[in-house]
């Protein structure tokens, strides 16, 4: 069973990725953010990079895609595939980031991976503000986020209020703005019975 965590940056998703790994024993696969190495330059001129960061980030997500398709059991995934082109390059492409020659070979690439894998059993959702968002960011301390634009990360909720309204899949919506659940154990047990309810029939 495949099940993929989406959400702005800053969100929480890989907290909350690991969290639900170790509650429940499932597999984690997370993004490659760390050793990623277009983006402290992409955040530095966006427009220059975002086509070289966009195809890296595509590459990895098939990869991980390609893996949990041969995993057994659960696995929980930061991030997935359609999300990010449906949002951050569909966000790139509104910006004019990414050129109508290159946004079209890049979906070329994208059409032939997803005809080879598919979306996730069940998609957590976290909903949050952009003024929360900046206040995490911030927290976080990772230096090439701090030049993230508020245009930047509206633009990207907007995307993302899009893409799961208009999503086929099955959805689960956690307003993360109201919750700590890193270090609150009911607002943790809150997302938990969420889950329990969507997978098991729980609580209905």
């Amino acid at each position: 069973m495949h099940i993929g965590i989406s959400g702005n940056i800053g969100s929480g998703k890989t907290t909350l990725t690991r969290m639900l790994a170790e509650h429940y024993g499932w597999t984690p696969k997370y993004e490659s953010v760390v050793n990623n190495p277009y983006l402290e330059d992409y955040y530095g001129d966006i427009p220059r990079w975002s086509y070289n960061l966009e195809t890296y980030f595509l590459a990895q997500r098939f990869k991980d895609e390609l893996e949990i398709s041969r995993t057994e059991g659960v696995v929980i995934q930061d991030r997935t595939l359609s999300e990010g082109v449906n949002v951050f390059v569909a966000n790139n492409r509104r910006m004019g980031n990414l050129s109508q020659r290159d946004y079209e070979t890049y979906m070329q690439l994208y059409g032939v991976m997803m005809s080879m894998v598919g979306e996730p059993d069940l998609l957590i959702y976290l909903r949050d503000s952009v003024p929360h968002l900046v206040s995490r960011i911030q927290k976080r301390g990772r230096d090439y986020e701090q030049s993230i634009s508020l245009e930047y990360l509206s633009g990207l909720n907007d995307l993302y209020e899009k893409w799961i309204s208009g999503h086929t899949g099955k959805v689960l919506i956690i307003d993360s703005e109201k919750l700590d659940f890193q270090n609150n154990p009911s607002d943790f047990s809150y997302i938990t019975d969420r889950i329990d309810a969507e997978m098991f029939g729980l609580f209905k």
